[in-house]
């Protein structure tokens, strides 16, 4: 199997411009890029590898430590002390929502584009592919760290997990959730397909399994609506839309109960993020496997979708 865990950052637009700043130089970018794939280095490193002056890369250094995108720790060098520098972030993400109209919803909506896991585990047979062509290379796990993953369209894995993080919009709101839902189109996945070819799937919302739903199919009889032409029919076409509900009274999909986890039981409150996995459990008794349809593919077009449903507390916004 194949695992990652990457650091994501979540901005909203208007209320990061000192974070903002420090990408908005090719200079900067560089360094960043540069301690993402090297790891930890001080100026002179720094000064040696991207070809400019200490002085310059200095700069920049202390407009990224400003901006919370990289860290420094001062340690002895051979002659004095040095500056090392390491990133804390492998990928930032920015968002331009209105918050003034999200404070005034009894929801919110946030779509999640399939490839944007943050972390992964899976189990060949596996792929992923875009709505142009396939990514990577067929059944080989690690591709699932290629950062063209961005661009999936359509993922699948026989066991294991994907794993994604939501913002928690309810407490930036400070508003209380009474009812949280994930939707994604989904199916079985079996080499070619197979009308007859269950698999028991399983949601996990911040590390509480909150159940499982069985696949029925791989669904290979039509074209899905929005699967691309070039895809071989061969290939899984389409999936069923799914909706997990989690309430104060339990857990239900498309409104059948499923268990009895509750959103207390999930403790929104302490965190900034909701992390939603979608896998195969090892305990599974149909482990069938998984596909996962995003925009551009399937019957459905759309990504993931989280959708909160927020009771308003009387002076949360006076």
């Amino acid at each position: 199997m194949s695992t990652f865990k990457r650091k994501f950052l979540t901005l909203v637009a208007e209320e990061s411009p000192e974070t903002l700043r420090g990408i908005a130089s090719p200079a900067r970018i560089r360094i960043l890029k540069l301690l993402q794939t090297q790891g930890p280095l001080n100026v002179n490193e720094i000064s040696d590898a991207l070809d400019l002056p200490q002085s310059t890369i200095a700069t920049h250094i202390q407009v990224l430590e400003r901006s919370g995108l990289i860290a420094t720790e001062t340690l002895k060098a051979s002659k004095g002390q040095q500056k090392v520098c390491s990133i804390r972030y492998d990928e930032i993400i920015i968002r331009f929502d209105d918050q003034d109209a999200l404070k005034s919803k009894d929801h919110v909506e946030v779509s999640m584009p399939i490839g944007l896991y943050t972390s992964c585990d899976v189990s060949a047979p596996c792929g992923l592919c875009s709505t142009e062509s396939v990514l990577g290379v067929l059944d080989v796990p690690d591709f699932f760290l290629d950062p063209n993953r961005m661009s999936a369209s359509l993922i699948w894995f026989r066991r294991g997990f994907v794993e994604y993080k939501f913002p928690n919009n309810g407490k930036v709101l400070g508003a209380k959730i009474d009812r949280l839902e994930f939707v994604m189109e989904l199916s079985s996945e079996v080499p070619g397909t197979s009308l007859d070819w269950p698999s028991e799937i399983s949601l996990w919302v911040n590390n509480v399994k909150v159940g499982s739903w069985i696949s029925p199919s791989d669904f290979g009889d039509k074209r899905g609506l929005y699967t691309p032409q070039w895809w071989k029919l061969e290939g899984s076409q389409y999936g069923k839309l799914v909706t997990w509900q989690i309430s104060r009274s339990g857990t239900s999909v498309n409104d059948v109960q499923i268990s009895d986890v509750t959103l207390d039981k999930l403790e929104l409150d302490k965190h900034h993020g909701i992390r939603l996995r979608i896998g195969i459990d090892d305990t599974a008794r149909h482990p069938g496997g998984i596909n996962i349809f995003g925009r551009g593919f399937g019957n459905y077009d759309q990504d993931i979708v989280m959708r909160m449903h927020l009771k308003r507390q009387p002076d949360a916004f006076v």
